[in-house]
Parts: structure tokens; sequence; C-alpha cells
């Protein structure tokens, strides 16, 4: 691929060596720390910075031209937030670049070769860089994942970003990949999906409140009114049939401004009839911490006897932002209202 062609601001583009120093570096220059090599004769100097992008760029250089950036870097690439390109523990995932199989290139190191059907109609070029759309590249994560939770993580942060939704995950799958290696693990992740996750701690909280009651109706991001219309809060899960609402407080909420909010909202929902429940953190003792927390919240809320004073219905005024399909439809003055998250 001819990195020349990549229009995105703040990337420094790779060049081609040049005998005459002008356009690229010489030949006996590529050999000192000075620069680095991109595959495929293509190099940058050593000094810039391997961002993210960056980073994308340089492992697609090698990448012949019927093939495309997938999985997290094509996620990545097209806007989506929540796909780093690191592990939790801070170590850089290879880029994954799609082939087909008939097409092999050099394996190096900081690139996976993901060599296995690509089909012309799989590949958009965004900003001068061919990725595989995003249902695809979404996949290629869903079966490359073993944890459950890390997949329904990956479906919730494209839907975050209106990458794709899970349906559109769901219908690629089943065009395309019926009788792929591990394509039961997108059967396995695509029902417990939610396209109104803010963030991948909601995922955790969701998914460890699911394991705790298998039974509950459980409803992502739904804002919540008083009887007259007026917003109250919107709550990261609410079982509306308990009347119990869940909130993920990470670091952030230890600011002492934050903290005063949190606990305001926590009075407002026992006003209003609804029982609060927090998770802190996701290691094995906090949700353990938090499993018991929600059992508590569950006896409280069946013991209340004060009329409810809340509801999930929408006022005339309100504009609902809760799947991908009606966020796309929003236009650019409505997004900066209803979306500022």
């Amino acid at each position: 691929m001819d990195p020349s062609h990549i229009t995105r601001a703040g990337i420094v583009l790779p060049v081609r060596v040049d005998s005459t120093g002008v356009d690229g570096p010489k030949y006996r220059e590529i050999a000192t720390s000075r620069w680095r090599a991109c595959g495929g004769g293509w190099h940058v100097p050593s000094s810039v910075e391997p961002t993210r992008e960056q980073r994308i760029v340089e492992a697609a250089c090698a990448m012949p031209t019927t093939g495309a950036v997938t999985g997290w870097a094509g996620l990545a690439w097209g806007g989506g937030r929540y796909f780093p390109g690191v592990t939790g523990g801070g170590r850089l995932l290879d880029v994954p670049v799609a082939l087909d199989n008939r097409r092999r290139i050099r394996p190096r190191p900081g690139v996976e070769l993901c060599e296995e059907f690509l089909k012309g109609e799989d590949i958009e070029v965004l900003d001068g860089l061919p990725i595989t759309r995003h249902e695809r590249s979404v996949c290629r994560l869903l079966r490359t994942t073993a944890n459950l939770e890390e997949r329904v993580r990956v479906l919730d942060m494209a839907a975050f970003d209106d990458l794709c939704s899970p349906q559109e995950v769901l219908d690629y799958a089943v065009l395309r990949l019926a009788g792929r290696p591990h394509v039961s693990r997108i059967w396995q992740a695509v029902p417990l999906a939610d396209e109104n996750a803010w963030s991948p701690a909601e995922v955790a909280l969701r998914m460890e409140w699911r394991a705790q009651v298998s039974w509950a109706g459980l409803v992502t991001n739904a804002p919540l009114f008083d009887l007259a219309g007026n917003h109250l809060a919107t709550p990261d899960l609410i079982d509306p049939r308990a009347g119990v609402v869940g909130e993920y407080n990470g670091a952030e909420h230890d600011e002492e401004g934050r903290a005063v909010r949190d606990l305001d909202r926590e009075e407002r929902y026992r006003d209003h009839g609804l029982e609060p429940v927090v998770m802190i953190g996701m290691t094995r003792r906090s949700r353990a911490g938090f499993a018991a927390r929600l059992r508590s919240a569950y006896e409280r809320a069946a013991r209340r006897r004060t009329p409810a004073t809340w509801t999930l219905e929408h006022p005339d005024w309100w504009v609902d932002t809760s799947r991908v399909q009606l966020r796309r439809a929003l236009t650019d003055a409505q997004r900066s209202v209803w979306l500022k998250r």
C-alpha cells in the first residue's frame, strides 16, 4: 500500500529511500538509529511517536493493494474510542492486517497477518487507508476472543461510536461467516450486547448483575423522569420491575465535586422510590462486594411500600438516542445537544 494516499492529520507519512536525500533517507541512513523500517521499503524517522494511528499506518505499508486493516485497528481508524490497541497491562497489540488466502507477505513484528477470505465489498477506504467494514472488524475480534465479557464489550463499544449495531454484526456473520472457525463465539455474544452502553465499565456492571440476578430485565442508560416530565437522572442500569438502579463509579468519582453529585443523585433515587446500588472496580473482590450490595438493594426494594414517582416514559421534548440507527439519524445540532457524553 502506498502510504502517501493517507490524508488524516497528525500522521507522519512513511517515505522510501531517496539517493539524493531530498524526499527520503539515503541508503546509508536507513541502517542508522535515526530511521525505522515500516515494511515494503518504507521508513519513518525514529523520533516519530508511535501513536495508535501512526502504528496502524506503518503496519499497513507492506500490505498488498488487495489487503485492509481489520480488527481493533480498523475500528480505531473508523473512530472507535475504546479500541486503544493496548492490553489492560499496557502491552501493545499487533496491528491486524486482512489478506486473502492467496497472497502472502513476510511476517514482521507488530503486525498480525490475517490470511482468510477477503472480498472487495468487505473493504472501504477511509482517509486514504483501506479498512475492512466495521461488521467484519468486529467479527474478527469476536472470533479471536475467548472471554465472553470481553466479546460483549467489543460489541457494545463498537455500537457506542455508531460504527455498527449488534444486529448488523449478526446479519453480517449469518450471511458471510457460517461454518467459519469460532463463529459460535459471535452467536454467544450478540444476545448479551447492548447498543446503548456508554463505557466498558458499564459492560462489566451489566454482566455481573446478570450473573447474580439472571431474571432481571435490565435497561441500559434509560432516562428517568418524574411524573411531571422532568428529567431526574440517567442511571447506568435499571431493573424497572424491581425498582433497582445501578451505577459504576470509577476513580474520577473520588473527586470532591463528583462525589457530592453522586450522593445527591442517590438521595434523589430514594426520594422517588428507587433503590441504588454502586459497583466500584472490576476486580474479583470488588465484584463480590457489589454482589452483596445488589442482594441487599433487591431486598430493600421488595420491602418498600411508598409509591414510585418515576417513569421511563419519554416526554414530548425528549429525543431518544438509545439505538445506533436513531443516533445516526440525528443532525449535527442534535448530536451536540443529545450526545454530549
